[in-house]
């Protein structure tokens, strides 16, 4: 669905869905002049000025939806590991970072489901994933050409250097051996990402 954001002229649903409110309350904004609009001659349709409506936004505290920030900057990062104490550590990461939305698996099914759903740009995965491991992860989304673009962060405290090599051969971005910093992840994210670059 197209942002309202999008277009110079909104309807009455569409300021409704950018305010969180229903078509009856902007209707009323809208009869009590507390929104500048107009009716369409010969009609009971209403119209509002984009500029008019993200005004009245301001003047309310009424907060934009992050969906529909324009266009949204926010990369989709998805973690991928079973021990809570390690997702805590990275989302606590990505809060520091303050950049991206994200979401956690907890096994490579689960991942696989929300690589679909969620479309990440980068997947943070644990290598021993107990059904499944991060070399196969990889292999997996390089084999989707829908998937492609996606950047692939593999990290564990047993891997060898020849098998970190070997997942490189499988399509994995960036091996990170564990523990980790906060500012290696931050400089593997930034780096594959392109962020500051």
């Amino acid at each position: 669905m197209t942002s309202p954001l999008h277009k110079e002229v909104l309807t009455t649903g569409e300021v409704a869905r950018l305010c969180h409110v229903t078509i009856r309350t902007a209707i009323k904004w809208f009869e009590k002049g507390h929104l500048k609009g107009y009716k369409i001659p010969g009609s009971r349709d209403r119209r509002f000025a984009r500029a008019d409506v993200l005004q009245f936004m301001k003047e309310h505290g009424i907060p934009l939806a992050e969906r529909d920030s324009e266009p949204s900057s926010r990369r989709r990062i998805l973690i991928v590991d079973d021990e809570e104490a390690v997702v805590s550590i990275l989302e606590e990461y990505l809060r520091q970072m303050g950049q991206f939305d994200w979401q956690v698996a907890r096994n490579g099914y689960e991942a696989g489901l929300k690589t679909r759903s969620f479309r990440p740009h980068l997947l943070l995965t644990d290598y021993n994933l107990g059904d499944i491991t991060g070399g196969q992860v990889a292999e997996s989304i390089r084999a989707d050409a829908e998937l492609a673009d996606m950047k692939i962060v593999v990290f564990s405290g047993f891997v060898s250097e020849a098998e970190a090599l070997q997942l490189k051969a499988r399509g994995v971005d960036e091996f990170l051996r564990k523990p980790f910093s906060y500012e290696d992840v931050r400089d593997a994210i930034f780096k594959l990402l392109k962020i500051g670059a």
